[in-house]
């Protein structure tokens, strides 16, 4: 198990570290609103950059025409091989898989993996972004948390079989022993990977055992590269924070909808699992909590409904980073172990 977990609240970055001239690898998930893709294309480009984009299957061919005619301009843009991505399907981290594989192997010599969806936009510049990274070169950017104790309500997706179709799941889950010896670890889909750490996830022979039992979880999207990170004999450091600013509001179903909820009935909902929660879409009344924030990207947006906010996002690129004051990260590293070991 890494003993190198650092959480951006307990230690400060290098922002002033002098700065390598990194190159980047990105992986864009891409399933709809081909015109706000383009713009976050744009948004995101540098020549020294790598483009890895995957159109889902359910796009349809005018969407896939549109955006493989968008990127025949750029030498360093790719297409991988469209899959049927399901939500909360392992088929999102076969995309991710493939995606950092493919990356791997056109031999380029980027040093960090950063995977969007086409509803993601940069909050920096990427001669920010670049500065940042090459300051915290070695760093493993990704959110992070023992499973069973800081989201017990989420156990049940790894501890039942799940069957994934092309349209959902099949059949009714039952209960199957979890990996021996492991400690299962859960976060968020969203990170930003050192080369090792992907060279280290395609390659180790430690990492088998765990695709083969998470193809049968469900959200693996949230948990399988954090366990994989923490319980095999990757010893990168890893930095609990995707450097995302994203609003989390519930998502209430229609059977609840009908009823009157108290924030405190809401809060007990979400806590058990009944309510799950989404991303909420962003729009000029968020710009305070975009700009003021520590993070590199955001989600999500949606151009039919504020298409305003990107501008006054793009005016403030190169706005520094908010000072926050840290603690040492040995604190962070030890609670954890800690908590493990109970």
């Amino acid at each position: 198990m890494t003993e190198q977990l650092i959480s951006t609240q307990k230690e400060k970055l290098n922002f002033d570290a002098p700065s390598g001239q990194i190159q980047i690898a990105y992986f864009v998930l891409v399933h709809h609103f081909p015109e706000q893709f383009k713009r976050l294309f744009k948004a995101i480009y540098h020549p020294e950059n790598y483009y890895l984009i995957h159109l889902d299957k359910k796009a349809g061919l005018e969407i896939h025409d549109d955006i493989q005619g968008f990127l025949a301009n750029f030498l360093n843009a790719y297409l991988l091989e469209s899959e049927n991505v399901v939500w909360g399907g392992y088929s999102m981290i076969q995309a991710e898989l493939s995606a950092i594989k493919y990356l791997l192997d056109i031999n380029a010599e980027w040093a960090f993996f950063i995977n969007l969806s086409g509803q993601d936009f940069p909050l920096k510049s990427q001669d920010f972004i670049r500065d940042f990274l090459g300051k915290n070169n070695g760093n493993n950017f990704i959110k992070i948390a023992n499973q069973s104790t800081d989201r017990p309500e989420t156990m049940n997706r790894i501890e039942n079989y799940f069957v994934e179709t092309d349209t959902g799941f099949s059949g009714v889950p039952y209960k199957r022993a979890y990996l021996k010896d492991v400690i299962s670890y859960i976060g968020g889909q969203w990170m930003i990977l050192t080369r090792e750490c992907c060279e280290f996830i395609c390659n180790s022979g430690e990492v088998q055992k765990f695709e083969d039992y998470y193809l049968h979880t469900l959200i693996p999207d949230e948990s399988f590269f954090q366990t994989v990170m923490m319980n095999t004999s990757f010893n990168g450091k890893i930095i609990n924070d995707d450097k995302r600013a994203i609003i989390w509001i519930p998502d209430i179903g229609i059977k609840l909808r009908s009823k009157t909820l108290t924030e405190s009935d809401t809060k007990s909902l979400i806590a058990s699992g009944k309510i799950k929660l989404r991303p909420k879409t962003l729009t000029k009344d968020d710009i305070d909590f975009l700009l003021l924030g520590d993070n590199l990207f955001a989600r999500k947006f949606d151009d039919n409904i504020d298409a305003n906010i990107l501008d006054i996002v793009e005016t403030n690129f190169d706005l520094p980073l908010t000072s926050v004051e840290n603690k040492q990260c040995s604190d962070a590293r030890s609670a954890l172990l800690s908590q493990d070991r109970q």
